[in-house]
Parts: structure tokens; C-alpha cells; sequence
């Protein structure tokens, strides 16, 4: 059968779209996250036994609550993206898809996700996941261009995929959910500013604020250090107060160390590579560290 040049169009147009929604909901990011909310609530539920429809259920909702909060995020940040680099190109910046759509769009996966959260899960999962969206959205996303401390309540979405999973399961916000929000929450710290670092021009051109100290200084160094160190005490604690085994205990001590190291050469040498360095460390921490706190369940 002859293709013709107008269902070339449409399907070029179709596929697009797919890309431009790709790009909304940054469907990489949010995979990461999801998966840090799934793996929790395995680790929560592994001694009662997991429940694969709530696994599957939870990922769904997860999805929607933080692909919301990402296309929110390019609203109001449409006129900064279209200054950097490596935001140029998103749908909303160049018009692609017009803020009204994206504004439906993310309104629209934004309730979906909380209501499957709160109706098939529990409501404390659901208001976990409405905090997280409004926190993020729209308290984090334009402190960015007022404080560097906009990555410090950042941390605190960017943490509460934890509490989201683990409550999920145990419907209560217990003392061992506490400690695995609270090495999420730390292990945001080495990873943003890592990424601010390396990508500070561009965040100048738009005006944010996220480096400590606003600089590539000694200081915002040290400060990045500071919060790196933080990880070995709390890494631990699964192990020390119980909660999981020894074998994960060493992981998290030793994936606490690479990243301190790191961060320690960050400071001695404030350039870029260091940067890079402690960015790639960041990114193989975080599930390595979670996924040996569920295998010590086992």
C-alpha cells in the first residue's frame, strides 16, 4: 500500500508528540525516582511478603505525581529554559506545546497519581505523594532563582519517594522509614550540587541560584564535603539500629567513602572533572545502596 504524504505528516507529527511528552515528564528522571519509591516499599513489605499489584500500582502512581510535577516545572520556568543550554529545546520552551496543554496535561497526571495512591494503597501514601507534587512544583521550582537554599528544600520532594513507598506498605510513618528518607535526603546534596557545578553557566544565564555559595568556591566545595560526610553515619544506621544486616552496612559505608573522596578532591582542586567525578558516584550510590538494603531483608 502507497504511503502518502499526508500520513508521512501525521506520523511524523504523532511521533513528535510522543517526544515532546517524553521530554515533559522527563521519563528517565522519573523512572529513577519511581524506582526509588518501588524499592523501598519491597523492602518495607519483603518480610510480609511483597504484593506485586501494589508494586504495580504504586510505580503507576508514582509516575503520574512526579511526571506532574516535572511538566509544572517547565511552565514556570519556560522563558529561564529557553536561556540554557540544555534546556533549549524542551517542548514547552519552544513552543512545541503550548502551556495550556502541558498546564492540562500535568494537572490531569497529577490528580490521577495521588487518587490511585490514596484509593488503592492508603490515604497517608496519598498525601505523601500531594506534598511531594506541591513542594516541588511550586515552592523548589522558583526558589531556584531566589536562594541557594532552594536545594535544601528541593531535598525534601526529592526525598519523600521514600516515605511514599514505605508507607505504602505499612500505612504509618515508622522510625526505619525515617532513616531510608534520610539517606535519600543527604545523598541529594553531593549529587545537585555536583550537577550545578558542572553545569553553573548555564544556570547563571538563567538566573539560578544553586551552587551553596552561588560560586565554584573553596566554600561551596567545603559545604558539599560537609553534606557527603553526613552519609557514613546515616548510611549506617539501617544496620546499626537493626533494621538490616551487615553485609549492606559495608556497602553503604564504602559507598560513603568513594563519595566523600570524591567530594574531598572536589575541594582541593574546585574544577570540573572532580565535578564529574563525584556526579557519576552519586548516580551508581543511591541504588546500590537501596538494593543492598533490600537484599538484607532476604
Amino acid at each position: 500500500m502507497e504511503i502518502t504524504q499526508q500520513q508521512t505528516i501525521a506520523v511524523s507529527a504523532w511521533k513528535q508528540k510522543v517526544t515532546d511528552y517524553n521530554q515533559l515528564v522527563k521519563t528517565r528522571l522519573t523512572f529513577l525516582v519511581v524506582l526509588s519509591a518501588v524499592i523501598t516499599y519491597a523492602t518495607a513489605s519483603f518480610s510480609a511478603g511483597i504484593n506485586a499489584i501494589d508494586l504495580v500500582i504504586l510505580a503507576v502512581g508514582g509516575f503520574l505525581v512526579t511526571g506532574a510535577a516535572n511538566g509544572i516545572n517547565q511552565i514556570i520556568e519556560k522563558n529561564y529554559d529557553k536561556l540554557m543550554v540544555r534546556t533549549a529545546n524542551r517542548p514547552v520552551a519552544t513552543n512545541r506545546m503550548s502551556n495550556m496543554e502541558a498546564a492540562l496535561a500535568s494537572s490531569a497526571m497529577g490528580v490521577a497519581g495521588v487518587i490511585i495512591i490514596a484509593t488503592y494503597l492508603n490515604a497517608l501514601a496519598g498525601f505523601i505523594a500531594f506534598v511531594s507534587l506541591v513542594l516541588y512544583a511550586f515552592i523548589y521550582t522558583p526558589m531556584k532563582r531566589i536562594s541557594p537554599i532552594s536545594v535544601f528544600v528541593g531535598a525534601f520532594p526529592g526525598a519523600l519517594p521514600v516515605l511514599i513507598g514505605y508507607t505504602a506498605f505499612s500505612n504509618q510513618i515508622t522510625y526505619e522509614a525515617l532513616i531510608l528518607f534520610g539517606v535519600q535526603f543527604f545523598w541529594q546534596f553531593p549529587h545537585f550540587w555536583s550537577i550545578a557545578w558542572i553545569l553553573d553557566d548555564d544556570y547563571k544565564r538563567a538566573g539560578f541560584k544553586m551552587l551553596p555559595t552561588h560560586d565554584k568556591d573553596k566554600t561551596s566545595a567545603l559545604i558539599t564535603l560537609a553534606f557527603t560526610v553526613c552519609l557514613l553515619p546515616i548510611g549506617l544506621m539501617p544496620t546499626f539500629e537493626g533494621f538490616s544486616g551487615i553485609t549492606s552496612g559495608i556497602i553503604a559505608i564504602a559507598g560513603g567513602l568513594v563519595l566523600s573522596y570524591f567530594a574531598w578532591r572536589l575541594y582541593q582542586t574546585c574544577d570540573n572533572k572532580d565535578a564529574k567525578r563525584l556526579m557519576f558516584a552519586s548516580f551508581l550510590y543511591l541504588p546500590l545502596v537501596q538494593f543492598a538494603y533490600l537484599f538484607d531483608k532476604i
